[in-house]
């Protein structure tokens, strides 16, 4: 993996005129070109509905009238953000030759086939490809606090990172397209777990007049201790040794079946917690009680 400091002396030869031409003006659309912008970028911007360009122009922002023209007025470095997989093709599919010699730079949200797809096709249209992902709300595009995954040919993601990092922190998690992609959609399940469990607990405690806002001080500090469980797990999961340091499974299930009986006698939805649950039994009826929680991810693995 390349990140921002490891990649240092790449961007002291940085170009700060260089050109961006940028496809698609949504909300993160508009922050990837506020911010090169505010680099100092010659930034040229196209989206398919009219009419969401006006604060970039202030800004000094180029309007092109098709996604041709933004090409045309632009260098060889492409951003493309759009709603989805379907939108970049149609968008993509009729530029076809006039992206010859310049890079694409995908950051729309795609599964990780979906960007080797991509790849391919910009390849035979003999144009470089990185796929990349973000890692942040638009209001934090050009801090550090944004990550941005990118993944594709080493070195062109080394000779367009300084333009790259105008947007955050960047990291190069390997060659295969793909891979930038398998781990968005990873973080986000990560995130609708912890936002979705947030949620019940929030129901689950407003059943006693407790604020949300009050739950989630707690709920914050409690997230930032799980974060030593995650870390502890994953060391334990790539070891193949899932030993109970913490707490065994028969301790978690036993904890779980106080949550499923609150939320019961609460009236609260009881899936998520029930789904929980059933997960430690699975693991449970393959005589793991005494293991950690780690063990669990056995019932996620692909099945022979």
């Amino acid at each position: 993996m390349i990140d921002n400091e490891a990649a240092s002396v790449i961007r002291d030869g940085a170009d700060a005129e260089a050109d961006v031409a940028i496809l698609g003006l949504g909300l993160m659309g508009r922050a990837i070109a506020t911010a090169h912008l505010r680099a100092g970028r010659t930034t040229t911007v196209w989206n398919r509905t009219p009419g969401r360009d006006g604060d970039l122009i202030t800004q000094g922002a180029r309007v092109a009238p098709t996604a041709a023209a933004a090409l045309a007025a632009s260098g060889d470095l492409v951003i493309v953000c759009l709603k989805d997989h379907e939108a970049v093709r149609s968008v993509l599919d009729p530029l076809g030759e006039s992206l010859r010699g310049r890079t694409v730079v995908n950051l729309t949200s795609s599964t990780s086939d979906q960007a080797r797809e991509l790849a391919a096709w910009a390849s035979g249209h003999g144009a470089s490809y990185l796929d990349g992902a973000i890692m942040a709300v638009p209001r934090s595009m050009g801090g550090p606090e944004a990550v941005l995954l990118h993944s594709g040919d080493e070195e062109v993601y080394l000779r367009h990172l300084p333009v790259l990092r105008d947007l955050g922190t960047c990291l190069h998690l390997g060659t295969d397209p793909g891979i930038a992609a398998l781990h968005d959609v990873a973080l986000l399940h990560l995130m609708w777990g912890v936002l979705n469990s947030f949620l019940h607990g929030a129901a689950l405690v407003g059943t006693a007049k407790v604020p949300a806002a009050d739950f989630a001080v707690l709920a914050n500090r409690w997230i930032s201790s799980i974060t030593e469980f995650v870390s502890a797990y994953a060391e334990q999961i790539d070891a193949g040794a899932p030993v109970a340091k913490d707490a065994t499974l028969d301790t978690h299930a036993a904890a779980m079946d106080h949550l499923v009986q609150e939320s019961e006698a609460a009236g609260v939805d009881v899936s998520l917690p029930r789904f929980f649950r059933g997960l430690v039994d699975e693991a449970l009826a393959d005589g793991r009680g005494g293991d950690s929680y780690a063990a669990v991810v056995d019932r996620f693995r692909p099945r022979p």
